[in-house]
């Protein structure tokens, strides 16, 4: 089954306003593939603070492609995948919410969240940001550029995976009793830790 770890990051306070995405492609207990792609938000509005946060500028991304364009590169890839992101919540709502945009299906996904994964494998950590827990692992990156962001979430996946003694980063909520999301074409589930039970969304 395959692994891709995603992260988007958007130019402003919506979250259908994808400025960039990055995907990292996990095998047995290895990154073998990250791209980043920038995107054309539509409408084309920036926020202060966003541009602050990862430093994308109107100006760098005026002629990429908008999202439409994007995802239909890479949806294909991720039909049938187990989807990772540090805080999936966020990660997987920009996606919905890109795809409502463009009136497209969701595409049937698994996903984990990354942040939840490490309180359950390191429960010692403070914090479970992707910094807090790549620096607790020793994996060094540059945060909030899509790429390295995805890069890193495969890290922190596969370190959880061989700390539990698994072979693939897919067998690990069975280890540790989370519930991995769901995306389906009418709506989603989220993932959820053994202490946290939610009822299912269904799209509007």
């Amino acid at each position: 089954m395959p692994v891709i770890a995603i992260d988007f990051e958007t130019a402003n306070e919506d979250r259908g306003s994808a400025c960039a995405l990055g995907l990292a492609w996990i095998e047995g207990h290895r990154v073998v593939r990250v791209e980043e792609r920038f995107i054309r938000p539509r409408p084309f509005r920036f926020s202060p603070i966003n541009i602050e946060i990862h430093g994308i500028t109107p100006e760098r991304v005026a002629h990429e492609p908008e999202v439409s364009e994007v995802l239909s590169t890479y949806l294909p890839e991720l039909v049938g995948s187990v989807v990772l992101a540090h805080n999936a919540a966020f990660d997987i709502s920009v996606l919905r919410a890109a795809l409502d945009g463009c009136r497209r299906r969701y595409p049937e996904l698994s996903y984990l969240c990354t942040v939840k994964i490490a309180r359950l494998v390191w429960p010692e950590l403070t914090k479970a940001t992707l910094p807090a827990v790549a620096a607790h692992l020793g994996i060094g990156f540059e945060h909030h550029q899509a790429g390295a962001d995805a890069w890193a979430c495969a890290r922190v996946a596969i370190a959880a995976a061989e700390r539990l003694g698994v072979a693939e980063v897919a067998e690990i909520p069975d280890r540790i009793g989370l519930t991995p999301g769901v995306l389906f074409e009418t709506g989603w589930r989220p993932c959820s830790s053994p202490r946290v039970a939610r009822t299912l969304s269904l799209r509007s």
